[in-house]
């Protein structure tokens, strides 16, 4: 981004100021800041009023080392930790206060926020946690011991958008840097919003996700005559010019009854959710786009939360038939193959 992104100028203030205001807003005891690249930089322009700075010159090999040497510099009076990441700058301090309140009163392992269904950040961890996440490498979070805990899971329903925001790019930053505030315009956002009233008359295929397989899957749903529903809390539907509706909320009841086939992409973010809701929706097919390891995790979450066993056992996961895709429009050829295949009941 041509400068550290902590330092990105936002409202008037670096991203790090920001969101280091909001845990500051909040009824954190104890804040600790975890540097890597840049700290120097960073630290120059940076007020550490009420802040403990630490430095991991371990960064390069993943932010798991980031995670464990904050965890480890929290005091053995501390009884949970708020994950936070630098670059969401939108959550609220009242939802910070809301998950801590959630934790002492219900005292789970993992709690998780979610907005219209939707899984974000950032994550509350039980002290009974911290020794498993302390010994993290590599590119890995606290996503990494959620198939471990499943059933101490706690997901908290909160009406704070901020908690999905994130600056990955510049041009997220560019979009986000105004004087309107996103997290309230996205809940001026409809639920579900369509293109094409005609679109019920055909099969309907749902995908949950916007990476580059996705948009090549909506092409080729488009050109065999599929209707296209995308998934995705923001997205407007004119950025979508192969979709019919966008379903901002991660629930498919609006979706009404359909011959429904539904795809799981998004990169780990909702694979859960989504799988939960198309089981539960009686999909026709439904696929998780996802290594194995992975897809073992999310099915054997479900199968803890009660969803039935013959079910789960139906889900496409990994997705695709096997012609040894790699590229994105590769993958969602095996894709569509597949559905196709599903379709005329050929075996898979």
């Amino acid at each position: 981004m041509g400068t550290p992104k902590q330092l990105l100028r936002l409202g008037g203030q670096t991203l790090l100021e920001c969101t280091l205001n909001n845990v500051r807003g909040s009824g954190v005891k104890d804040i600790v800041l975890v540097l890597g690249a840049a700290a120097d930089e960073i630290r120059q322009q940076l007020s550490t009023e009420g802040v403990r700075v630490v430095v991991n010159p371990d960064f390069e090999q993943g932010m798991g080392t980031s995670l464990g040497r904050g965890l480890g510099a929290l005091g053995a009076e501390i009884e949970a930790a708020l994950i936070v990441l630098a670059d969401q700058p939108f959550v609220r301090s009242s939802t910070l206060d809301r998950m801590i309140a959630c934790w002492q009163r219900h005292a789970p392992q993992i709690l998780i926020p979610r907005y219209r269904g939707f899984r974000g950040n950032p994550i509350l961890l039980d002290r009974s946690v911290f020794p498993e996440l302390m010994n993290l490498t590599g590119e890995v979070g606290c996503r990494a011991i959620f198939g471990s805990h499943s059933g101490s899971v706690h997901k908290l329903a909160v009406e704070d958008a901020g908690i999905l925001l994130d600056i990955d790019s510049l041009e997220d930053w560019k979009r986000l840097n105004s004087s309107v505030d996103p997290a309230e315009e996205c809940k001026k956002m409809p639920e579900l919003e369509c293109r094409d009233k005609t679109a019920s008359n055909r099969p309907e295929l749902v995908i949950v996700g916007r990476d580059a397989m996705a948009q090549a899957l909506a092409k080729l749903a488009r050109i065999l005559e599929f209707s296209v529903t995308i998934v995705d809390p923001f997205l407007p539907l004119d950025e979508l010019p192969d979709a019919d509706r966008v379903l901002r909320i991660l629930d498919f009841a609006p979706l009404g009854e359909a011959e429904r086939y539904v795809v799981a992409a998004s990169r780990g973010q909702f694979d859960e959710e989504a799988v939960e809701q198309a089981i539960r929706a009686q999909a026709n097919y439904t696929a998780l786009v996802a290594n194995r390891q992975r897809a073992e995790e999310v099915l054997r979450s479900l199968e803890l939360k009660g969803l039935p066993e013959e079910a789960l056992a139906r889900v496409r996961a990994p997705a695709g038939l096997n012609i040894s895709a790699r590229a994105p429009v590769e993958i969602a050829l095996s894709i569509m193959a597949e559905i196709v295949a599903a379709r005329r009941a050929k075996p898979l």
